[in-house]
């Protein structure tokens, strides 16, 4: 295995490896409202009971949503659904309805929350606990419903095709992934 030389380069640098979720929410007056939202991740609650984990930051609509009504939707974003997340994440609600972009919505089957139409795989939560750090607020949110593709074929959680489901992936900027590699095991045989 080669040997990387590496430099300090300051705490400025703060790139992250993310994968691109749209948050759909429900307004106060019943309309929906989605934001894109990347710090996403899963942690572990007990046996098998897996929590999404949501970070959010500052005072946008979304967040509010979520603070007031404790549930919501996170839709995964594919590379097709690229116009649409950036739309959504240069608009703000505070300026009136997001429409610009055409884009059909449904209601959760689980939890009341605005599901997009276009993602091939959707969470669909209730906030179980918060926890507030400065400006941003984590959510740790159960899983009620996953709503998948039905042209993905996955046995479990571990057999996911991601090349399959092309997920934008987000850095500071927008990526896709190229190929897939392998599963656990089959480096060290």
């Amino acid at each position: 295995m080669k040997t990387v030389k590496r430099k300090s380069a300051g705490t400025h640098f703060s790139m992250c490896v993310q994968p691109a979720f749209i948050v759909g929410t429900n307004n106060e007056d019943g309309t929906y409202n989605f934001a894109p939202i990347t710090w996403v991740s899963v942690t572990n609650e007990k046996d098998s009971d897996y929590l999404l984990t949501i970070s959010m930051f500052g005072t946008k609509k979304t967040k509010q949503n979520v603070l007031r009504t404790g549930i919501l939707s996170v839709n995964l974003v594919s590379t097709d659904m690229l116009e649409l997340m950036d739309y959504f994440g240069t608009h703000h609600a505070k300026d009136g309805k997001k429409d610009a972009v055409p884009y059909n919505v449904s209601k959760g089957e689980a939890v009341d929350v605005p599901i997009l139409d276009a993602s091939r795989w959707v969470y669909e939560c209730e906030v179980v606990q918060s926890v507030e750090t400065g400006e941003s607020t984590t959510f740790f949110c159960r899983i009620k419903n996953v709503q998948i593709d039905e042209q993905l074929e996955c046995d479990d959680t571990f057999d996911i095709n991601l090349t399959k489901l092309d997920p934008v992936v987000y850095s500071g900027m927008y990526h896709s992934i190229g190929k897939l590699l392998g599963k656990i095991g089959d480096f060290t045989k």
